[in-house]
């Protein structure tokens, strides 16, 4: 016997409860295992949440630490200054830092062996009992270093805990990012304002900065506002990657006012940049206390919903085991149940073929085997042999089809290429760009499928500066071929030297209009045109808004509704064209975009939206064309994420040089 039949002859060997006992034992087994392990997993994920879930409790009486004692530090210097308010005294606070510690010995007992944080502990505990007892004896200098070294010492126990609590390690955007802020970002700004409050807390007893001050100063305002935009950043990519939409509800009014005050005080903080402006201290003073209340405000928000999302999630997976044994029980319960019908399904036709079988072989060849039953057994000896017929004949039928689909398939795959290269070689080249006499340019246009019907083009003719964008209606190969239509037509106009908009347009309007008329199809464009000449532009037609934003940093949004109308929907629409003139100056910055951008969806649904693509826009409209452009599609592709792309995106960027 070979060894390919073994299987078969165990088999043949059996009767059915015994084969049927023989399958399902070997299927419990992978079963078995495949249960273990992913409840071994699920628990692990419970676990690891869970140590995040300490790391967590563990860092509240910290974040109370690094509000409390960087207080006790001002005070001496309050001391010094008459004119500085004193809000709270001595006993209050060490008494408060006395309770914090307590909680944090409460936490210590609960957590400490877990998160192994006990040696760190004792040492800070024991640095402040000693520092109670010793203060009276030491000088402002020695005042500071030992507060210094306490607060370096807090922050390694906090890192420490978020090392061994698994709270830089968490696997989800949202919770990862609010644990980013809760345990890096927001100490950090937190550490920062408190030197910049003692900084200007010391020159407040004095005339005037030391130069070596003012350079403090502004380095530590450099670093603020650097980590002040990460926040803001990494804040939003939490608000959107938020299943439960929890977060930017809670904590989006809080982070608004607290990124304006840090934005407010580092202002202020640039004045130190001048050596002959006299700067107020008691300003910064004010703000950074501001400042840090605001931040701890956010941080004990973020903690609570940082915690919120943990507990979320530990529930979460506690219902996924209790659904896998539910599910697991009602599997085997009907997996035992169609074993017993099975086997009684086969006996049946077993007895019916076997009868059957001893009737032919008794000479009784005109026998029909009759069953009840439309499995394949019953279907094996009567019908087998029209299967087999009706097979050959729908397969041949089938060949027949999939060659004329495949040819069929291979046209238009070649038309939709041609139009789709058809579409990249009328794109303006990088070289053509630069040849713009004045503007630092740049564009982008990506198409929802093969072929877009999204427009935009820079073309020059004898010293004239033509600009135009359009958006197709829908995408696919009809807007495509009419995005080309327009273009062609631009370029025809602008080589005869057609100056008017309003001929212009009309002129455009009255060919894509016959078009559209003759290819019986719906399609219509918004369309619309710049004339740039030493920096200035005359804008017509209908599209988006046009957005400027000047070289001071102020926005100005051109509506274009009143300067057009939809080209190729009505034949006349001269009486619709206006022209409107826009002034550049240098720096200024001039932003084109399709309903592609600001109608971008993510995963909830939620559109990109104007707003957003302005905010982008004041962020980096110092940088170059470039510079904007790539800033602008990565801020959109990140809001998109994992989301299908609907519509067509282009982007033109313009900068006065």
């Amino acid at each position: 016997m070979n060894r390919k039949s073994l299987a078969i002859h165990l088999m043949n060997r059996l009767s059915y409860p015994q084969k049927f006992l023989l399958i399902g034992f070997l299927f419990a087994i992978p079963l078995t295992l495949v249960m273990y392990l992913l409840i071994s997993e699920i628990n692990s994920r419970v676990d690891f949440t869970q140590k995040e879930i300490y790391g967590n409790e563990y860092l509240r009486p910290l974040r109370h630490l690094r509000e409390y004692i960087p207080k006790l530090q001002l005070l001496n210097y309050q001391s010094l200054n008459p004119n500085l308010s004193n809000s709270q005294s001595r006993n209050d606070l060490e008494a408060k830092i006395d309770n914090n510690f307590q909680s944090l010995a409460n936490a210590e007992s609960k957590v400490g062996n877990i998160l192994m944080t006990s040696e760190k502990f004792h040492k800070i505990y024991q640095d402040w009992q000693n520092f109670k007892l010793r203060r009276s004896q030491w000088s402002l200098e020695t005042y500071d270093f030992v507060y210094q070294r306490l607060a370096t010492d807090i922050d390694r126990l906090s890192a420490r805990v978020g090392d061994t609590s698994n709270l830089i390690s968490d696997p989800d955007l949202d919770t990862y990012y609010l644990i980013n802020a809760t345990l890096r970002q927001l100490p950090e700004m937190e550490k920062i304002l408190s030197n910049i409050r003692l900084i200007s807390q010391k020159i407040s007893l004095r005339p005037d900065a030391t130069p070596e001050e003012r350079a403090q100063l502004i380095t530590l305002s450099s670093r603020l506002r650097e980590i002040n935009d990460d926040l803001a950043i990494n804040m939003e990519v939490a608000f959107s990657n938020n299943p439960q939409g929890n977060l930017r509800s809670a904590l989006t009014q809080d982070l608004i006012k607290f990124n304006s005050l840090v934005k407010q005080l580092t202002k202020q903080l640039d004045k130190t940049i001048y050596q002959s402006v006299s700067l107020k201290y008691y300003t910064y003073i004010t703000g950074s206390n501001l400042a840090l209340k605001a931040s701890f405000q956010l941080g004990d928000k973020t903690v609570n919903e940082l915690d919120f999302l943990l507990q979320q999630r530990i529930a979460a997976f506690v219902n996924r085991k209790y659904l896998i044994f539910i599910l697991v029980l009602i599997i085997l319960a009907l997996v035992i149940y169609l074993f017993v019908s099975f086997y009684r399904a086969v006996m049946q036709t077993v007895f019916v073929l076997d009868e059957t079988s001893k009737k032919m072989a008794s000479g009784n060849f005109d026998q029909k085997i009759i069953l009840d039953n439309r499995d394949e057994l019953g279907q094996v000896v009567g019908a087998f042999n029209k299967i087999a017929d009706a097979l050959v004949a729908a397969n041949q039928e089938i060949t027949v089809l999939n060659d004329r689909l495949k040819a069929e398939n291979i046209r238009m795959s070649a038309e939709l290429d041609v139009t789709r290269k058809i579409q990249q070689m009328l794109l303006p080249k990088d070289r053509e760009l630069k040849e713009v006499i004045g503007l630092d340019i740049a564009g982008f246009m990506e198409s929802a499928e093969e072929v877009g019907g999204d427009y935009y083009d820079v073309l020059q003719h004898k010293g004239r500066v033509k600009i135009g964008i359009g958006d197709v209606t829908g995408h696919g190969l009809e807007s495509g071929v009419l995005m080309i239509m327009v273009q062609t037509a631009v370029r025809t106009l602008l080589a005869y030297n057609e100056p008017d908009p309003v001929r212009f347009l009309s002129a455009i309007n009255s060919v894509i209009y016959d078009n559209v008329q003759r290819m019986k199809c719906d399609k219509n464009a918004s369309l619309a045109l710049l004339d740039y000449q030493q920096g200035m532009l005359k804008l017509s037609g209908q599209h988006e808004e046009m957005i400027v934003v000047r070289c001071n940093g102020s926005v100005e949004r051109f509506d274009t509704i009143d300067l057009g109308f939809p080209i190729g929907l009505d034949a006349d629409i001269a009486e619709f064209v206006a022209e409107k003139i826009v002034h550049l100056h240098s720096g200024d910055v001039v932003v084109l975009y399709t309903d592609g951008i600001t109608e971008a969806q993510n995963m909830d649904q939620l559109l990109y939206g104007l707003d957003r693509l302005i905010e982008v826009i004041e962020i980096n409209w110092q940088r170059s064309a470039t510079e904007i452009r790539h800033a602008v599609i990565k801020d959109v592709r990140s809001h998109i994420g994992q989301q299908k792309v609907f519509d067509d995106i282009t982007l033109l960027v313009l900068k006065q040089k």
